[in-house]
């Protein structure tokens, strides 16, 4: 049984391939004398996979995306954003071949996503995301046919709900089903530990815009913040193995400006904070999910500097010709010794009438970078409303 354990946390580390950081490599050495790799203290979490940037816009932006203007994507990053959306239906499908990197060739990322307006106040969204890790084959003899052969798949399904609260302000409830299933279809073993996980989970999204002049030209600001995967712990195995899925709170602000009536840009920055405990030598407390949730503000062993460097910060621009091409570039930090994810984006869009096109680059700054040259695909739809003038409020 202590082999079928082994086996199973390695498929569970390769499926936390989204967390697979830059690695620290050198052997540095901090002012206090110690390694940098002494000092590293990586938060991990199940279902990682729920984090992941699906659609190409966000992905060329650095990741950014809770204030960023709505679309058919905000799912991911704020639903709140849904209820200012121009158009009465909307939908975008995402695909990311993952790993490719690193020679993995069956492994990909889909997401499906989008929103119907029911009133002029109110939007309702739907979104789904399939991890697909491909096939893995585990052998301790060298030999094929002599280990286990695993098709591990991830997935889940959210309905959200979001209303305009006033002309400028937002806020959106989203319930959302996960579930891992880390052996898929495993064959050739007798492994009885192992098990499917399931979560049910919401977010809470707010969103504020405001239309505004900035040296003489038509602006909007927007700032927004998100808590996601607010959910129960799960287990692959017992209960003595819960983990807390990747609670994460998002905050940031976007700013559009009209350079003249054909070029607009905007610029975007978001901070991330994981709401989950930060490992420590006592790892034999369990933690309520609350606990978990408020106590991570103060939890970190090397105390309020520790604290600061579990933040991430995410920042992108964007470029709009005539609203039909699109340029997007951004950056993503992550301390090194909570991680190390440190890259640049770069991405295209392209609009004609109710259709758009989107991709995004990844170029890490560091060499042997897993997610290096990772590439999204992003196709997009939306039907303005042609009787919107005739809708009624259901709240009137």
């Amino acid at each position: 049984m202590r082999k079928a354990k082994f086996i199973f946390y390695v498929i569970a580390l390769v499926a936390m391939s989204p967390s697979i950081k830059a690695q620290v490599t050198g052997g540095g050495v901090t002012p206090t004398g110690q390694s940098l790799e002494e000092q590293r203290n990586v938060i991990t979490t199940a279902m990682p996979f729920l984090l992941i940037s699906p659609d190409s816009r966000s992905a060329g932006m650095g990741d950014v995306g809770v204030a960023l203007s709505p679309d058919a994507n905000a799912m991911q990053w704020n639903a709140a954003r849904l209820a200012f959306v121009k158009n009465e239906i909307g939908a975008s499908l995402s695909y990311s071949p993952w790993l490719t990197k690193i020679g993995v060739n069956d492994m990909s990322i889909s997401y499906l996503s989008g929103y119907y307006r029911i009133s002029q106040e109110q939007v309702i969204g739907i979104d789904m995301k399939y991890f697909d890790l491909g096939s893995i084959f585990f052998t301790d003899t060298g030999q094929p046919g002599d280990g286990l052969e695993a098709s591990p798949k991830d997935f889940s399904f959210a309905v959200a709900y979001s209303r305009k609260l006033s002309d400028n302000f937002s806020a959106s409830l989203t319930a959302r089903v996960a579930r891992s299933n880390l052996f898929g279809d495993y064959q050739g073993s007798n492994l009885e530990d192992p098990k499917p996980a399931t979560a049910l989970g919401v977010d809470l999204g707010v969103f504020y815009t405001k239309s505004v002049l900035f040296n003489g030209n038509d602006s909007e600001f927007s700032s927004g913040l998100q808590i996601s995967n607010i959910s129960n712990k799960i287990t692959y195995s017992d209960d003595d193995n819960e983990q807390f899925l990747p609670i994460n709170l998002r905050i940031g602000t976007a700013f559009t400006t009209a350079i003249d009536p054909y070029n607009n840009i905007t610029l975007s920055v978001d901070f991330n904070k994981l709401m989950v405990p930060t490992p420590n030598e006592d790892d034999t407390v369990r933690v309520t999910l609350l606990e978990g949730m408020f106590g991570s503000f103060g939890d970190a062993p090397g105390g309020y500097q520790e604290e600061l460097r579990e933040i991430s910060i995410a920042s992108g621009l964007e470029y709009w010709y005539n609203e039909i091409f699109a340029v997007r570039t951004g950056y993503f930090y992550e301390h090194v010794t909570k991680g190390g994810r440190q890259y640049f984006t770069a991405g295209l869009g392209f609009r004609y009438q109710v259709l758009g096109l989107d991709f995004s680059y990844l170029i890490p700054t560091k060499q042997q970078n897993p997610l290096a040259e990772t590439l999204r695909f992003t196709a997009t739809f939306s039907l303005e409303n042609l009787n919107s003038e005739n809708r009624t409020s259901i709240t009137e």
